[in-house]
């Protein structure tokens, strides 16, 4: 099972949001996934115990070594099917 982690600033509204949908949608595709919200704080020490990451503000400065996925799409909706197939592909 692949791990997705999504991060906001504060782990709680905006991740959780994106990580339910996403959640939902693997599941709708027959994916199984695990996908957590954590707060943008926490990333640099768990960013190694995922295999997505789902990026929704900027990361600058982080040295993230896992493929990135623009979570924005998931929240606005515009883009939202390239950006699913993107995490898709990775996923297989």
């Amino acid at each position: 099972m692949k791990k997705i982690i999504v991060a906001c600033g504060s782990g709680v509204a905006t991740s959780q949001s994106v990580a339910s949908k996403i959640q939902n949608m693997c599941e709708d595709e027959g994916l199984s996934v695990d996908v957590e919200a954590v707060d943008i704080k926490s990333l640099d020490s768990i960013i190694d115990q995922c295999d997505i990451y789902v990026s929704i503000v900027p990361t600058e400065g982080l040295d993230i070594k896992v493929p990135i996925i623009n979570g924005i799409p998931f929240l606005t909706s515009l883009g939202l099917d390239e950006e699913f197939q993107k995490l898709k592909d990775l996923l297989s």
